[in-house]
C-alpha cells in the first residue's frame, strides 16, 4: 500500500527520520547509517506540498479535537467513542480518525468490526454509522489478528493518507483518537494539521500517581508544540453500578471456593429494606490519595473537566460498540459524560 510520503521519508528510511525537506535532513542522530543519508543532506529543501492538499481536505472541518493519554489502557478510545456518540446526538456532523496504528480498536468500539473502506473520485470514504464518518486502519487489515510492525516512516505515512486522501465531506468535528505517548503519531498528527486550525487536545487518565506521571507528560508535550488543552478527564474514577447487579459471595475457610450468596442476600433486601434496591454503591478501585487529576490540573494549570466513574454498563457498551446515551441502563456512566462534554463545548471549543 502506498504510504503516502515518498516525497519526505524514503521508505527504507530509519525510524524517527526528520524527512528530506527538513534541516535537520541527513544530520540528525536518527540519520546516522540510514542508506539515504547522502542523498537527503544534499537534497533541495522546501515546503511539503501534501500539507496543501490537507489544508484543503480540512477546510471544511469546523473543529479538530485530539485525545490523548499518557499511558495506555485508561479508556482514552471508549471516551473518544463516546465523545462521537454524543456529538452525533446533538445533531452535529462527526467524523472519528483513529490513529493508533498499532492498536485500532475504534472499528470494534463503533460497531464497525468487518467493514471495508471504499474509493471514489473524490478519494477514500469513511465507515458510517449514523452520522458519524469513521477511519481506521483497522478496517484496511485482512484479518484483525494481523499484528501492524511498521516503522515510524510508514506509520507517519498512513496518517498523512488518512488526512489528504479522505473524503470528510463538511464535518462539525473531527476527533482524533490517538495512540499513548508523545512519539511519532503525535508529532506527525500536529505537524499535519497544526496550519489548519486545532482547537486542543482532551487528556484522558486514572485517578493513580503511576497513571498521573505520564500525563505530566502529555501535558508538557502539547505545551511544547502550542496546542492547546482543553482539559483534562479523570476515567476510573472509584467503581460505581447499582446495588443489584454485585453478586455477593461468603468467605470460605480452608482455601476452598467462596459460596455464592447473591439469591439469599437480594431476597433479604426485598423482605426487610427494599428502598436499598435503588442505590448505587461505589468503591475506590485506584488510589487516589495523592489527588488524582483534579490536583494535578491546579499543579499544571489546565482544565479539569470531571470525574468518570468505572461502569460495567458502559463497559458492555464499548464492547457492543454501542453509544452508552440514551439507555437507562448506563444511567452513571452516561450522566457523567454528558456533564463533561457539556463543559467542553461551552467553556472551550464552541465559547
Amino acid at each position: 500500500m502506498d504510504n503516502g510520503n515518498h516525497t519526505e521519508v524514503p521508505a527504507d528510511a530509519n525510524e524517527h527520520c526528520p524527512g528530506t525537506e527538513s534541516e535537520d535532513a541527513g544530520k540528525a542522530d536518527a540519520c546516522a547509517g540510514c542508506p539515504n543519508q547522502e542523498a537527503s543532506a544534499s537534497a533541495p529543501k522546501g515546503p511539503d506540498p501534501d500539507l496543501v492538499a490537507i489544508a484543503e481536505r480540512m477546510a471544511t472541518v469546523k473543529h479538530k479535537i485530539l485525545v490523548l493519554s499518557g499511558k495506555g489502557g485508561v479508556g482514552k478510545s471508549t471516551f473518544s467513542a463516546q465523545l462521537s456518540f454524543a456529538l452525533a446526538d446533538m445533531d452535529f456532523q462527526v467524523g472519528l480518525l483513529d490513529i493508533d496504528i498499532c492498536g485500532p480498536s475504534i472499528p470494534k468500539m463503533l460497531g464497525l468490526e468487518g467493514q471495508e473502506i471504499h474509493q471514489s473520485n473524490l478519494g477514500w470514504s469513511p465507515v458510517y454509522i449514523d452520522s458519524i464518518g469513521v477511519m481506521s486502519i483497522g478496517f484496511m487489515l485482512p484479518d484483525p489478528n494481523d499484528a501492524v510492525i511498521w516503522r515510524g516512516p510508514r506509520k507517519n505515512g498512513i496518517i498523512k493518507q488518512f488526512l489528504k486522501d479522505v473524503y470528510w465531506g463538511e464535518l462539525d468535528f473531527l476527533v482524533v483518537d490517538a495512540p499513548p505517548g508523545t512519539s511519532d503519531e503525535h508529532i506527525s498528527i500536529v505537524q499535519f494539521l497544526k496550519e489548519t486550525g486545532i482547537d486542543g487536545a482532551i487528556i484522558v487518565t486514572t485517578p493513580q500517581q503511576v497513571s498521573l506521571i505520564d500525563v505530566r507528560k502529555e501535558i508538557s508535550f502539547c505545551k511544547k508544540v502550542g496546542i492547546p488543552v482543553l482539559g483534562v478527564v479523570e476515567n476510573m474514577s472509584g467503581l460505581t453500578q447499582p446495588v443489584t447487579d454485585f453478586k455477593y459471595l461468603k468467605r470460605a475457610e480452608n482455601g476452598e471456593e467462596p459460596e455464592d450468596v447473591t439469591e439469599w442476600v437480594m431476597g433479604v433486601l426485598k423482605e426487610k429494606a427494599p428502598e436499598l434496591l435503588g442505590l448505587v454503591a461505589r468503591s475506590e478501585v485506584f488510589d487516589s490519595s495523592g489527588g488524582g487529576a483534579a490536583r494535578m490540573c491546579v499543579e499544571m494549570g489546565v482544565p479539569f473537566l470531571g470525574k468518570v466513574p468505572l461502569d460495567p454498563r458502559l463497559c458492555k457498551a464499548a464492547e457492543e460498540g454501542k453509544s452508552c446515551f440514551g439507555q437507562d441502563e448506563c444511567g452513571v456512566s452516561a450522566a457523567a459524560l454528558s456533564v463533561i462534554i457539556k463543559k467542553l463545548l461551552k467553556n472551550n471549543v464552541m465559547g
